[in-house]
């Protein structure tokens, strides 16, 4: 789903992956706890984005993508774990793994500059 929001949309494609490293973790690696949480966490970053993007004021807006901001660190948490532990890859922990501090990155200054310029358009 295309919003013309540069975040709202890579956080959709980042949770589209999520979902489909899941099913792969559940049908060939026979993996239910970790991936489960790395579910979680990976799907409510662009969930909490879109809560945000309809905040009801400027402090909602910050609240909701400081959420995203931890979200997207435990999903981080999980990919590392999952990889450290063999459920995947060495080419599939950097693929999916960069789009993640791509996120953070990008969630990092949507909060920092929101909060130093109170007279920016939201």
């Amino acid at each position: 789903m295309k919003t013309n929001n540069v975040v709202a949309d890579k956080s959709f494609l980042f949770a589209i992956r999520v979902v489909r490293l899941y099913q792969h973790l559940i049908r060939n690696k026979h993996e239910y706890v970790l991936s489960k949480q790395l579910l979680k966490s990976g799907t409510s970053v662009g969930a909490n984005i879109r809560e945000a993007l309809r905040g009801q004021s400027r402090q909602d807006f910050v609240a909701k993508m400081n959420i995203s901001l931890k979200e997207i660190s435990e999903t981080g948490y999980w990919i590392e774990l999952l990889h450290k532990t063999n459920y995947i890859t060495d080419k599939e922990f950097q693929s999916i793994f960069s789009d993640c501090q791509e996120l953070g990155k990008l969630l990092t200054r949507i909060v920092k500059t929101t909060r130093e310029n109170p007279d920016c358009e939201l």
